[in-house]
């Protein structure tokens, strides 16, 4: 999954890249929750890490057609995780689910001097890895609230 850590920030608001979200792109470790993927999907997207954000996404739904352009010049400029809503969700839709999580978040970005934000209302699955049979998160589809 390899991109190289160094010091700096971590791009999902961390303190750094090598003691957040470092470990479980370059894979040493899972992250534990669907909130710990969905911050490090941002990253790797702020990294144009593609093969990680492939590993990461549930095979169901995983797209065949690339999902980073290297030429892109997109800048991502900040994550807001909106936890409340994650939370009420879960206790609604599944409060006996302990494999299925909604994260809610609003990354902004910035293309050709434009400022964008992606609001986003994720799914994910906490299913056994194909490879260990370890249970790892996968992000699954994501809807856009208005």
């Amino acid at each position: 999954m390899s991109k190289t850590i160094t010091p700096e920030a971590c791009p999902c608001g961390g303190a750094s890249l090598a003691a957040c979200c470092g470990p479980f792109i370059e894979g040493s470790i899972l992250p534990p929750t669907a909130e710990a993927l969905m911050r490090s999907r941002y990253t790797a997207y702020s990294l144009k890490n593609e093969p990680y954000l492939l590993a990461t996404w549930h095979p169901s739904t995983r797209p065949t057609e690339p999902i980073v352009d290297e030429k892109e010049p997109i800048r991502w400029l900040g994550l807001e995780v909106k936890s409340a809503l994650r939370l009420r969700q879960r206790k609604v839709n599944s409060p006996d689910d302990p494999d299925s999580d909604t994260v809610e978040f609003v990354a902004r970005f910035k293309v050709g001097g434009r400022a964008h934000r992606l609001h986003e209302v994720s799914r994910f699955l906490r299913e056994p890895d194909p490879d260990t049979g370890a249970p790892r998160w996968y992000y699954v589809d994501g809807s856009f609230p208005e």
